[in-house]
């Protein structure tokens, strides 16, 4: 009987665990999906240049992923027509979350180069496929 209920907690458990990753993926596919669509609808000139993390290591892509985040705070709508797109999407990408914190890393967002809004939902797109692999 003890092992039975030993199996039964290690079955359950082991459950819970297939079921969360997936659902973590499909969050970040979603995240990636929307990152993409704001890269068509954002103004890419006479802009502030952001601080873009490129090839964070492993331990640091909770920070790259706030910079990221801080940074889409500063992107502003290409022209009135996609405006509503432009907030639509920046709603979904504000509430995101990382739910990995990772260790202390030593670079700031102001240690990364500054690039145009385009160039760097691009790197956000690549950071959210590293994350998802």
């Amino acid at each position: 009987m003890e092992r039975m209920i030993i199996f039964c907690m290690f079955f359950s458990c082991s459950s819970m665990v297939l079921t969360a990753a997936p659902h973590k993926i499909t969050t970040y596919k979603q995240i990636l999906k929307t990152i993409t669509r704001l890269e068509t609808t954002v103004k890419d000139k006479d802009v502030e240049l952001l601080h873009t993390p490129e090839n964070p290591v492993d331990g640091c892509l909770f920070t790259a992923v706030t910079c990221f985040q801080n940074g889409t705070l500063k992107l502003q709508p290409a022209n009135s027509q996609v405006n509503s797109t432009f907030t639509q999407t920046m709603n979904a990408l504000k509430r995101f979350t990382f739910s990995n914190p990772g260790e202390q890393c030593e670079s700031s967002c102001e240690s990364y180069e500054k690039k145009k809004p385009k160039e760097f939902l691009k790197s956000f797109a690549k950071l959210i496929k590293k994350v998802i692999r």
